[in-house]
């Protein structure tokens, strides 16, 4: 009887050691002042966010997901591979063109990433640790919020304090949906300030670009970031990495880069952590 019940101590403290936590989901929160939605129905419905978080869990990280369409389709998601890992999802919507244009928004993207900085120790995460990624259109919109600091800056905060920016597929010159607003073809490539290579720096947070296959991928999206990779090492960053998806295409590539965030996120928190001490 003691050995049966020893055994089942055992087995009691080994599930809770391996219990994943259970999560919530904040839906629809406004990222922007109560006031500013006051006659504006599109802002109303799409300057908002669904926060995905651990319960009862101190100090996690934080995903803010920005979903791509181009800037003028797509609708925010809760991507499934990133979902009950110990860390929580900031999902993105935002207002698409042409109902409005550049930069609202870019200025929609900051004002999300600045209510979590703002908000998320309220629900348990860490300010250290928050991560800015998206695919295509939303990775663009991630890397112009990190690499302009004036969009953060309006709310007092300082871009360097991403932990990473790790986009997928995203777009490094003037996006194609911007140059279209200003009547040029969607081929000519432009660098302006919507671009993030116009903001290449050498005290830029970490930052991991991942495309599709450079065969495969959407226009010359793996080219735009193999620059933009070098560029980031000639002025001086040491903390860029390129990773190239072998086989697959623009559409397809998250199904390969999910794990690759989760990897470079779980390394960039230990390093983080590892600071504190």
């Amino acid at each position: 009887m003691n050995k049966i019940i020893a055994f089942l101590c055992v087995v009691l403290i080994n599930t809770a050691a391996f219990a994943q936590p259970s999560y919530k989901i904040a839906k629809s929160i406004k990222y922007y002042p109560e006031a500013s939605y006051k006659n504006d129905s599109y802002k109303d419905s799409m300057c908002v966010l669904d926060l995905y978080y651990p319960e009862g869990v101190k100090n996690f990280a934080t995903i803010v997901w920005f979903h791509g369409g181009g800037i003028t389709g797509g609708y925010r998601d809760l991507p499934e591979p990133l979902k009950n890992k110990g860390y929580a999802i900031a999902t993105v919507e935002y207002r698409l063109s042409p109902k409005v244009k550049a930069p609202a928004y870019i200025e929609d993207a900051a004002a999300a990433v600045a209510w979590v900085f703002q908000h998320i120790k309220q629900y348990g995460g860490s300010e250290q640790l928050i991560f800015l990624s998206g695919h295509s259109a939303g990775g663009y919109l991630a890397s112009m919020v990190t690499l302009n600091k004036a969009y953060l800056e309006k709310y007092n905060i300082d871009a360097n304090r991403v932990a990473a920016l790790i986009p997928f597929s995203g777009q490094a010159i003037t996006h194609f949906t911007v140059r279209q607003e200003r009547g040029i073809d969607p081929l000519q490539p432009v660098i302006d300030s919507m671009a993030p290579l116009y903001f290449v720096r050498k005290d830029a947070p970490p930052t991991i670009l991942i495309t599709g296959d450079r065969e495969l991928e959407l226009f010359g999206r793996y080219e735009e970031n193999a620059y933009w990779y070098r560029m980031m090492k000639l002025a001086g960053h040491k903390r860029t990495k390129l990773l190239e998806l072998d086989g697959y295409d623009h559409g397809n590539m998250p199904e390969g880069a999910y794990p690759l965030l989760l990897k470079e996120m779980q390394q960039r928190i230990k390093e983080i952590n590892s600071e504190k001490k």
